[in-house]
C-alpha cells in the first residue's frame, strides 16, 4: 500500500501544508539533533580527555557509526513493511534517552566488574555507544520517511526538509550553549570534574530534546496507508532502486555531503585548542557560529521556489565555500586565529546550502515512488555512518603519530594531523560531490516547483 496523511483524497496530499503542520514535524528530530551534535563535537575530545588513547575513542565512536549503520537498514525495512512512523520514533528517542547519559555520564561495566582499566572503559563506553545509536537511527529513519509519506506535494516536500534542517541547527545552537555555561561555571581538574561536566552537558541536552519529541507526538498525525487513484499497490522492492542510475547519484553525494559535515564536526574542537592555540571556549563559541550562521540560510531557503537545476547551483555554491573553507584551514596560523571565525561563517552558509539540497534530492529520487523511501533512508543513511565511522577511526588511529605543535613558528602554522583532517577531508567530499551531482538528471524526476513554500 502506498503511505499518505489522513487527509482524504489525493488533492488535499498535493495542495502545500500550513506552517503548524511543517513546524511540528521539524520539531521531531530535536532529540536526535542535540545528541549528534554533542556525539561529533565533543566525544572523541570527551574519551581522550579521561586517557584514553586516541585509537580506543575511534573505536568507541565506530562501534557507533556500525550500530547505527546496520540498525538503519533493519528499520528502513520493517518500517516499509508495517509503517507506524511515530511508534518506530517514539520507542527510538526513548532510547537515545536512556542510553545517551551513559555514553557521556562514566563507565558503568567499570563500576560493575570493579575494574577501570583501559580496555574495561573501551568496551564499555562502546557498548552504550552501540544502544545508543541505534535508538537513534530507528528515530531517525522513521522520521526522514515520513516527509514523503506526509504529502505529495514536491515543493512542501522541500519545506519540510529545510525546516527539520533549521531545527538541527536550533538543536546544535542549544546544546553549545548549555556547553559554554557549563564550561565557564565548571572547571576541569580531575577526570570526575570531566566526567560531571558532561554528563551535566547530557542530561540538559535529553531533557531538551524530549520536550520537542512530545510536541512533534502530539502534533503530527501518523501517516496512514491510502489508496492512490492510478497508482499500484505493490511494495516497491529492494532492486526496483538498485536499477536507477540516480539511487547510486544520490546515495553518493548523500555520503560525501555527510562526510563533510561529520568530519569537520568532529576534528573542530581538537583543532581550535590544539593548533590555533584557542581558549576553551572555543570549543563551544566556533560551532555555535557555524550553526548561527546554518539556521539563518536554512530559513531563507523555505522561502525560495526549486527546480532540479537550482538545486545543483545551490549545492556547488556551499561546495565552493567548503573547499575555500578547508583552504583557509590549511594555512591560518595560530597568531591569527581570530580569522577562525570569519572562517566559522563561510562553513556554516555551506553546511546549509549543502545539507537542505541533498536531502531534498533524496525527495526528487523518490517522487511518488513512496511505498519504498524507508529503504532508500535507511540505505544512504547506512553508507553515511559506515563511511564517517571509517573515516573518523582512521583520522583518530593516527593521531598520536601526528607532529608536534610544539616550536612551530607562529605566522607559517604547524601542519598536524588534526589540520590536515579538517582542511582537506571536507573539502575533497565536498569538490567530488560537485562533480557528481553535475552528472544527475533530476529534470525528469520532478516538475518546476512553482507553489508557494507554506500556504
Amino acid at each position: 500500500m502506498v503511505l499518505l496523511s489522513a487527509t482524504g483524497d489525493e488533492e488535499s496530499c498535493t495542495k502545500p501544508l500550513g506552517r503548524s503542520s511543517v513546524f511540528y514535524y521539524g520539531v521531531g528530530h530535536m532529540l536526535n539533533d542535540i545528541t549528534s551534535a554533542c556525539w561529533f563535537t565533543y566525544l572523541l575530545v570527551f574519551l581522550t580527555d579521561i586517557g584514553l588513547s586516541p585509537r580506543d575513542a575511534a573505536i568507541v565512536m565506530l562501534s557507533g557509526q556500525v550500530a547505527d549503520a546496520f540498525t538503519t537498514i533493519f528499520a528502513g525495512e520493517l518500517i516499509d513493511r508495517f509503517g507506524h512512523f511515530k511508534i518506530w520514533h517514539a520507542a527510538g528517542s526513548i532510547l537515545v534517552a536512556v542510553s545517551f547519559s551513559s555514553v557521556f555520564g562514566g563507565c558503568l561495566p567499570c563500576k560493575i566488574f570493579g575494574t577501570n582499566s583501559l580496555a574495561m572503559q573501551t568496551v564499555g563506553y562502546s557498548i552504550f555507544s552501540a544502544i545508543f545509536n541505534v535508538g537513534w537511527a530507528a528515530a531517525q529513519v522513521s522520521h526522514m520517511s515520513m516527509v514523503n509519506c506526509i504529502t505529495l506535494n514536491p515543493t512542501s516536500r522541500v519545506v519540510l526538509t529545510s525546516c527539520r534542517n533549521a531545527f538541527t541547527m536550533v538543536a546544535n545552537l542549544s546544546l553549545y550553549a548549555v556547553a559554554l555555561a557549563i564550561f565557564s561555571v565548571s572547571k576541569s581538574r580531575t577526570h570526575i570534574d570531566i566526567e560531571n561536566q558532561y554528563r551535566w552537558i547530557a542530561y540538559l541536552s535529553i531533557f531538551l530534546g524530549c520536550c520537542f519529541v512530545v510536541i512533534f507526538l502530539f502534533g503530527t498525525k501518523e501517516p496512514r496507508k491510502q489508496e492512490i487513484p492510478g497508482k499500484g499497490h505493490q511494495r516497491i522492492s529492494w532492486a526496483y532502486w538498485f536499477k536507477k542510475v540516480l539511487y547510486y547519484q544520490v546515495a553518493l553525494v548523500y555520503m560525501l555531503t555527510r562526510l563533510v559535515t561529520n568530519v569537520s564536526q568532529a576534528l573542530l574542537a581538537f583543532y581550535v585548542i590544539n593548533d590555533l592555540q584557542m581558549g576553551q571556549s572555543s570549543k563551544a563559541v566556533v560551532p555555535a557560529i557555524i550553526y548561527i550562521c546554518s539556521f539563518v540560510v536554512s530559513v531563507i531557503l523555505q522561502e525560495m521556489t526549486w527546480t532540479g537545476q537550482r538545486l545543483k547551483i545551490f549545492f556547488t555554491a556551499g561546495s565552493v565555500l567548503w573547499i575555500f573553507s578547508g583552504a583557509g584551514i590549511l594555512i591560518l596560523p595560530k597568531s591569527m586565529h581570530n580569522i577562525m571565525y570569519l572562517i566559522s561563517i563561510a562553513i556554516g552558509v555551506a553546511n546549509a546550502l549543502m545539507t537542505v539540497t541533498c536531502i531534498s534530492m533524496q525527495s526528487f529520487l523518490v517522487g511518488e515512488d513512496i511505498d519504498g523511501c524507508g529503504i532508500v533512508y535507511g540505505a544512504l543513511s547506512f553508507l553515511d555512518k559506515i563511511s564517517c565511522g571509517i573515516a573518523l577511526y582512521v583520522l583518530e588511529s593516527y593521531q598520536d603519530s601526528s607532529s608536534s605543535l610544539q616550536g612551530c613558528h607562529s605566522i607559517t602554522g604547524c601542519l598536524s594531523l588534526t589540520r590536515y583532517g579538517l582542511g582537506l577531508v571536507p573539502a575533497c567530499c565536498a569538490f567530488i560531490g560537485v562533480i557528481v551531482t553535475y552528472t544527475m538528471d533530476l529534470q525528469t524526476t520532478s516538475k518546476i516547483l512553482i507553489e508557494p513554500l507554506l500556504a
